[in-house]
Formats: structure tokens, C-alpha cells, sequence
């Protein structure tokens, strides 16, 4: 069942980030479609948060699409390489966002590797936010996409996470957010092999 707009359009943007862990991800490009299990999630809670690109409702034309309702994909360009692919949740002109970090791979799993240039199945496929767009083929054209589409869309699959096996820490590459780096915002799925090797603080 793909996920509702109102599972975005909550408030908290730590529990969605929680929540979505065990979701699956699908991308459908071309009659192509690849999916992978959502085991690692990074929550950054918009205006108040001096991590999050919307710290003090700063808006950009990159960033414009945080300020739409729950439920739209933002995707940026890092370090002009990589294509990292957020949730956008709450409601509009709250701009809430959700770092997908990591998926463990389903469906299309020939299509990943080649789009990776990977001859192997090995949690570095898609341990990663960039490896994971890119496993995916999830770039910046996707910003904005709403995701009950047909191309991106995110599924309960009826995959539980129990509390003791979600891992709490901070979260990776915002040492400049000053105190707000030390937030627990970083969640994965406790032993599971695809959580990304990125270090918090």
C-alpha cells in the first residue's frame, strides 16, 4: 500500500523519520522499476533547526520545494556529485524534511548494479544516500515529484520495526550546525548490513 498524504503531513518529523524505517522505496523509470527496504533515515525539523537548509525559513529555488506539503520529494546536488533524495513531511510552509540514508535492495536488483558500475550485490550498492539515488536513478529532475506518482512512491509492506531495534545518533557531515549537530536524529535498523558507515558526531 503506498503510503498516504496524510503519513507526511504529521507534525513530527522525528517519528516519520522512525516510521518510514521498514518502508519500501519504489522507483518505476521507463517500465524499469527498482525498490529497496528503508533501513537508515536522517530527520531535520526546518526552521528551528541549524542543521536543515530551511534553518531561520531561509528559502532559495532549491529550497522552495521544503516549503510544499508533506509528501513531495526534494532532491539535491552534494558536492556536485551526488543526488541525495529527502521526504519532504509536514504541512505547507513548514519545511520539515527526511534524509532517506540507506535501503537494503528488492526489486531490480541487475538494474542497480549496472547503474553503479557494481558487478556484485554488497551492502556498498546502496549503504549511502548518494549510492542509494543512484542504485535508483533518483536525480535533481525528480525534485518536486509528488510521491503517490507512478515513477517514485514509497509502500508499507507490512515490514515491522520493534522500538529496541531502531538505533538513535547523531546525525553525518553537520558539525557546523553547532549544538543541533549533537540531535538524535539519525535512525536505522539495529544489525542490519546496508546502514551506511557515515560517523555522527
Amino acid at each position: 500500500m503506498i503510503l498516504s498524504e496524510a503519513f507526511y503531513r504529521r507534525k513530527d518529523v522525528v517519528k516519520i523519520a522512525q516510521e518510514l524505517l521498514g518502508k519500501v522505496l519504489v522507483t518505476n523509470f521507463g517500465g524499469v522499476r527498482t525498490s529497496g527496504i528503508i533501513v537508515e533515515t536522517e530527520a531535520y525539523a526546518g526552521a528551528t533547526d541549524k542543521a536543515s537548509h530551511a534553518y531561520k525559513s531561509r528559502r532559495t529555488a532549491r529550497t522552495e520545494v521544503m516549503y510544499m506539503n508533506g509528501g513531495t520529494a526534494y532532491v539535491y546536488l552534494c558536492y556536485g556529485i551526488h543526488h541525495l533524495f529527502n521526504v519532504v513531511t509536514n504541512i505547507q510552509d513548514e519545511p520539515h524534511a527526511i534524509l532517506i540514508r540507506a535501503i537494503e535492495p528488492l526489486e531490480g536488483i541487475g538494474t542497480m548494479l549496472a547503474r553503479r558500475g557494481k558487478e556484485v550485490l554488497q551492502p556498498l550498492l546502496t549503504a549511502g544516500p548518494g549510492a542509494l539515488s543512484m542504485a535508483l536513478g533518483i536525480n535533481t529532475h525528480h525534485t518536486g515529484m509528488l510521491l503517490d506518482s507512478n515513477e517514485i512512491y514509497i509502500e508499507d509492506r507490512g515490514i515491522k520495526v520493534s522500538r529496541k531495534d531502531i538505533v538513535a545518533c547523531t546525525r553525518v557531515g553537520v558539525a557546523y550546525a553547532m549544538d543541533d549537530a549533537l540531535r538524535p536524529y539519525r535512525f536505522s535498523i539495529r544489525g542490519n548490513k546496508y546502514v551506511s558507515k557515515g560517523k555522527g558526531l
